[in-house]
Formats: C-alpha cells, sequence, structure tokens
C-alpha cells in the first residue's frame, strides 16, 4: 500500500503527466455526459423497449461497445465502431492494393494521408448505419416516443449521429495527443467498464436470492473471473519477443549455442482482431435464424449461447488469427532487414533458409496462442451455462476482457515509462510491464 501511495506521489510531482492524466480524465468524463444525451425528438422516458432489447445476445455487444448509449438512444449510439470498422478496412486494403501499400511505406506523410482517408471512410459507414439504427427505433419505441417525425427528424438525426461518431473519434484523437495511452482503445474499454458496477450489483443481488445459490457461488464466481483474468493477462503479454534458442527446439533443431538472443516473433501477434473478424461475421446467421420461431432448432442453435455458434466462432477465430498472423508478419521482409543491418540467426543461413525458419516457427507458435484466444472468446457462453448473469457473463472473457487486460496493460506502460524517465521507480516492484504489439494497441 505504501509502495502505492508513493508512486500516486511520483506521478503527482510530474507535471508533464499530471497534466496529460487530467486531461485524460476530462475528455472521458464528456464522452460518458455524452452518452445520455438522447437524440432530439425522442422522449428520454420511453425508452423501455430499446433497453430491453439490448438485455441480451449480439445487441448486448452492440451496446456493450458503445457505453450504453445505443440503449440510450444517444448522440453517441453509432459510438466508436464505424472508426474502427473503416480502419480494418484500410488495413486489408494495404494488402491488395499497391496504392495503400505505398502510403504504408511513406512513413509520417503516408500516415496522415492513411488518416485522411479511414476519416472519410468512417463518415460513409457512418451514414450507411444512421438510417438503420433509426430505423430499428421506429419498430421498437412507441409512435408517443416520438415527439418529431418525418423528413425533418430523419435528416437531422443522421447528422447528428455522424457528427456524435465523428466527435467521439476527434476525443480520441485528443486522448492519444494530449493525454495518456491510445485513445480509440481507452473509449471502448471506458464504455466497457462503465457497466461492470451495474452487472456485478445485478449478479449479487441474483445470487442471493434464495435460488440463486448464495453468497459463496457469488465468492466462486469471483474467483473465478480473476483466474481468467489472470490468464488474459498472460495471453496479452505473450506478445514478448521469443528467444532464438526455443525458436530452434520448436523447429527441431537441437544444437544452439548458449547466447541469449531474441527474434521478433510473437505468440499472439494477431491481438483481438481475430476476435473482431470472427464477430462480425458470426452477427450474420444471429440476425438471419433470429427471424425463426425461437424454439426451431436452428435459432436454438445459432443463438448466441448456443454451441454451434460458439464452435464456428472458435473455429473462426483460429483461421482469422493465421489470416492476421500472415498479413502482418512477412518473415521475408524480416529476413532481408536482418541482413541489412547485419544481423542474423546462428545456425542458420542468411537468405532462403531464414526466411523457412522464421516462417516455420510462426506457423507452430501461432496454432497454442490461436487456441487459447478462442477459449477465451468463448468463456462467456460457458459462464452462461454455469449460471451467471448474461451481462455479468461478459466480463469472464471475449472481446471484452481482452480489450480491457490490453489496454490498461498499454495506459500503465506509458505511465511506468514517464516515471523510469524522470528516474522515479516503476509501478512493479520488479520487471516492466509489458503491453500489446503495435498493431493491437490500436484497438
Amino acid at each position: 500500500m505504501r509502495k502505492f501511495i508513493e508512486t500516486l506521489k511520483n506521478i503527482y510531482k510530474i507535471e508533464d503527466l499530471r497534466s496529460r492524466i487530467l486531461t485524460t480524465l476530462g475528455l472521458i468524463l464528456i464522452y460518458r455526459l455524452g452518452s445520455y444525451i438522447v437524440l432530439p425528438g425522442i422522449d428520454p422516458m420511453q425508452l423501455d423497449n430499446l433497453q430491453a432489447q439490448t438485455a441480451g445476445g449480439i445487441m448486448d455487444i452492440l451496446n456493450m461497445f458503445t457505453g450504453g448509449a445505443f440503449a440510450n438512444a444517444s448522440i453517441f449510439a453509432l459510438g466508436i465502431m464505424p472508426y474502427i470498422s473503416a480502419s480494418i478496412v484500410i488495413q486489408l486494403l494495404g494488402i491488395a492494393i499497391p496504392y495503400f501499400q505505398r502510403l504504408q511505406r511513406e512513413g509520417e506523410s503516408g500516415r496522415k494521408k492513411i488518416n485522411q482517408i479511414t476519416r472519410y471512410l468512417t463518415v460513409i459507414i457512418t451514414l450507411l448505419q444512421a438510417p438503420s439504427y433509426l430505423t430499428n427505433l421506429f419498430f421498437q419505441l412507441p409512435e408517443s416516443a416520438f415527439v418529431l417525425q418525418g423528413t425533418f427528424f430523419w435528416v437531422s438525426s443522421v447528422l447528428i449521429l455522424v457528427s456524435g461518431t465523428m466527435f467521439i473519434m476527434w476525443l480520441g484523437e485528443r486522448i492519444t495527443d494530449k493525454g495518456i495511452g491510445n485513445g480509440i482503445s481507452l473509449i471502448i474499454m471506458i464504455g466497457i467498464i462503465a457497466r461492470l458496477p451495474f452487472s456485478l450489483a445485478s449478479e449479487f443481488f441474483m445470487k442471493i436470492e434464495v435460488a440463486g445459490g448464495g453468497l459463496i457461488m457469488f465468492i466462486i464466481e469471483i474467483v473465478v473471473m480473476l483466474l481468467v483474468i489472470v490468464a488474459t493477462i498472460l495471453l496479452v503479454q505473450g506478445t514478448r519477443r521469443i528467444p532464438v534458442q526455443y525458436a530452434k527446439r520448436i523447429v527441431g533443431n537441437k544444437q544452439y549455442g548458449g547466447v541469449r538472443q531474441y527474434i521478433p516473433l510473437k505468440v499472439n501477434a494477431a491481438g483481438v482482431m481475430p476476435i473482431i473478424f470472427a464477430q462480425a461475421i458470426m452477427m450474420v446467421p444471429i440476425m438471419f435464424f433470429s427471424k425463426f420461431d425461437a424454439t426451431s432448432g436452428l435459432a436454438a442453435a445459432f443463438n448466441y449461447g448456443g454451441f454451434w455458434y460458439n464452435f464456428t466462432f472458435a473455429i473462426l477465430i483460429i483461421l482469422f488469427t493465421y489470416f492476421y498472423t500472415a498479413i502482418t508478419i512477412n518473415p521475408t521482409q524480416m529476413a532481408e532487414d536482418m541482413k541489412k543491418n547485419g544481423g542474423f540467426i546462428p545456425g542458420v543461413k542468411p537468405g532462403r533458409k531464414t526466411v523457412e525458419f522464421l516462417d516455420t516457427i510462426m506457423s507452430r507458435i501461432t496454432l497454442p496462442g490461436s487456441i487459447f484466444l478462442a477459449i477465451v472468446a468463448i468463456l462467456p457462453a460457458f459462464a452462461i451455462m454455469g449460471g451467471v448473469g448474461n451481462q455479468f457473463a461478459q466480463f469472464f472473457g471475449g472481446t471484452s476482457l481482452l480489450i480491457m487486460v490490453g489496454v490498461v496493460l498499454d495506459t500503465l506502460q506509458q505511465i511506468e515509462s514517464h516515471l523510469l524517465m524522470r528516474h522515479y521507480d516503476g509501478l512493479m516492484k520488479s520487471g516492466r510491464i509489458k503491453g500489446r504489439t503495435a498493431g493491437a494497441a490500436a484497438i
């Protein structure tokens, strides 16, 4: 406890770090307040049906990533997800289109152009999503909930939703520039964490009921959740570099030296991107089969907690982990960079042999990482099967937990860097906090 208090004092002493933290908290507060501002023309007292729609299933996930703004019919209802979708599209275009590949190699000027294109694409995606969201409102809310109707309401609401998403994006960029941590990631994490107190209280009251299992069951759930968090931290920290001697054991070469050298390969190089890709695809069968009778076999099999949904979800995550790793890590480029800088892997010839060596290692270490990622992603379904409430189960794994752990580690790593740079002790008594990869940190 004394170490923690001393660290807080050291943080306060550093004026730049103190200013960055206060700026971050202020901008986050603006975002949270905006998530409760209802769209003009909608009665905020008649949102019960919309909130009931987001009480479970895929809508609950969408509501979680917007920090509850989706269920509040807020001006921030679409959240930051259109920007995330645009960023993913731009990343994929960087693989197939030479123009984007050239921009990626142009350094700072290319990055600025890519950011500008991403913003334009975000506006287009939001313009497509806003009418769909408004249509859902007309189906879910009673007619009396709409104080305004007609063309004026549609046009003004679409413009407000687009402006809300762009404002959130601007807040994220200001946090990154003037605050601490990655702004976009922090905004997503805050939206997820905002639900934790309510979910925890709801689970507590549900368990202390006669048929809920009692306080002991609630404590067991908390312990299990903490164990899952520790395992997730290990998964996120699996982005650390791999020693060459361990890599040689993986490929079967027993003749390695005792010198401890590293190669830039990571167990979990893809971060949470495979889960995001897989979840986007799995929304299609959920929305399609939701049209069937809830008692039918297809609807039951592909509901959010069904076996076939989670089995397909896990397989897609494994496949996308290999796919995303393949497009983000280029063994040929790595081998060329090593050769240009005078580096080499002891016992492996430069050139084609080095490429084959790196490719073999990457293929083999990606499998356990992808399986672990898939297991963490489907843990909420097992939690629900074990009697955990739908909302609280989201904190037992899945995208939400991976994002929270990753963002917290990245932010603490930045704070620790500021402390160490001013010759203060870090946040940990021993060792250093390790964040995620650069690619994963953007989400």
